[in-house]
């Protein structure tokens, strides 16, 4: 059975506990496990023993944490929804490899309150993602299929690649303009899943509002890149741990435009200073990014309700 776990303080201590009906049941090995990599290496049985029968906290009595400590590695997937590649000028049928790269784990930030925006930064966008969160240490290149897959993922959390594209494209710098604190929200909800619950993974709705407004909604359904060949791909260049995360890409929506490529032909002939001047005010002039006071609403739900990460909700605030 799926349990979803949440990170919370109460009376200044740190507790991890079960959420069933805005209800928060702690657990009392919260002493012990400070880390997400220790409570996943405990697996769901030993942590639903140790469910409080008695305490219980309302939702509105807790300060709800990122379920991802800040010793976890994140690594990214770029590019991996079909519409997204379309939208990229990218043909999905004739992607033959996955894109990837890192946030910073110093960008992990709490599912509610504030996402500051650098003073230089001009083009901050969105990205909704779903977040697998891995069950053990992955040392060696490994085959992770349907069937195996429960062995490798413990469960699944709700992530915002916040990402200043104008740090990012002009410098080419993905690391740098993903990795600003507080540009990686993670939770509220980790939810552990069973080997017979992985079928989740292709079934979960996404959906992001800017001042309650969609700009993005679709299904994992719609991944090019499933998990099992990510892992896969992934364990070839990467040593993981068990807690670590992989952000699975963003669906169509972001705030990012690409020019047409008569223009990027065009611009192409110009001083390098003045093509990036000219892409940022480009971008600036199609009114989608985010702003000081802008509020950013996420959800990723099954379709059956039985899978619920629940809602990230934060307003943008300038340094």
């Amino acid at each position: 059975m799926a349990i979803h776990i949440l990170r919370f303080t109460r009376n200044d201590q740190i507790f991890w506990g079960v959420i069933e009906k805005n209800k928060v049941y702690p657990l009392s090995l919260t002493s012990e496990y400070t880390t997400t990599k220790a409570l996943v290496s405990l697996g769901i049985q030993e942590l639903l023993k140790a469910k409080s029968e008695t305490a219980q906290f309302s939702i509105d009595e807790v300060e709800v944490l990122s379920p991802i400590t800040s010793d976890a590695k994140i690594i990214c997937q770029g590019a991996n929804y079909r519409q997204h590649m379309i939208d990229s000028g990218m043909n999905p049928d004739d992607k033959k490899f996955n894109m990837f790269f890192t946030k910073s784990s110093a960008s992990i930030h709490n599912p509610t309150g504030v996402i500051q925006k650098p003073k230089h930064v001009q083009l901050l966008d969105y990205e909704i993602e779903l977040c697998l969160i891995l069950k053990k240490a992955i040392h060696e290149t490994v085959n992770v299929t349907q069937n195996n897959l429960h062995e490798y993922v413990a469960g699944i959390c709700m992530g915002n690649d916040i990402s200043a594209r104008d740090i990012q494209i002009p410098q080419t710098q993905f690391f740098k303009g993903k990795s600003y604190r507080t540009f990686c929200p993670l939770g509220p909800v980790l939810c552990l899943l069973e080997a017979e619950e992985m079928h989740y993974l292709d079934d979960l709705k996404l959906t992001l509002k800017v001042n309650q407004q969609v700009r993005q909604q679709d299904s994992t359904a719609n991944m090019v890149f499933k998990p099992t060949e990510t892992l896969t791909e992934m364990s070839e260049i990467i040593n993981f741990e068990a807690g670590d995360v992989v952000m699975t890409g963003t669906p169509s929506g972001c705030a990012l435009s690409l020019p047409a490529p008569w223009l990027v032909k065009a611009t192409g002939l110009l001083p390098e200073q003045k093509k990036w001047q000219l892409f940022i005010q480009m971008q600036k002039n199609n009114g989608r990014y985010l702003n000081h006071g802008d509020t950013l609403e996420l959800i990723i739900q099954s379709s059956d309700g039985k899978v619920h990460l629940g809602q990230q909700s934060h307003h943008i605030q300038d340094l």
